[in-house]
């Protein structure tokens, strides 16, 4: 199955505070149990919001000055930016219901 949620980096970080629609982040890692359960979920909302709001991840290992900025202590953590700023976040697992509604909240 082909990825649709946008892997972050330094590098494309800045599309995430720039962006006009909301956008979400799952903040994860390879070795991290809870964030391989929520990863599909992430995935088949990308697929679904799709057009509406980018689904994004980023790997905490990989971009820890990121993390760090945002005080990631617990993964996963899945925030919603809008125009920048944090508008919704949830810490740890959560149902696909509990996130479609975090991200319809935001639309």
């Amino acid at each position: 199955m082909e990825e649709k949620a946008i892997v972050l980096t330094n590098e494309n970080y800045e599309e995430v505070l720039n962006s006009n629609t909301p956008v979400v982040v799952d903040f994860w890692a390879t070795w991290c149990g809870p964030c391989k359960m929520v990863s599909p979920v992430i995935e088949d909302l990308a697929s679904e919001f799709e057009g509406q709001t980018s689904i994004c991840k980023l790997n905490v290992d990989e971009m820890p000055d990121i993390a760090a900025q945002y005080k990631i202590m617990s993964i996963p953590t899945v925030m919603i930016f809008k125009n920048g700023e944090i508008i919704d976040k949830a810490v740890g697992v959560r149902t696909r219901e509990e996130y479609q509604n975090m991200i319809k909240n935001a639309l």
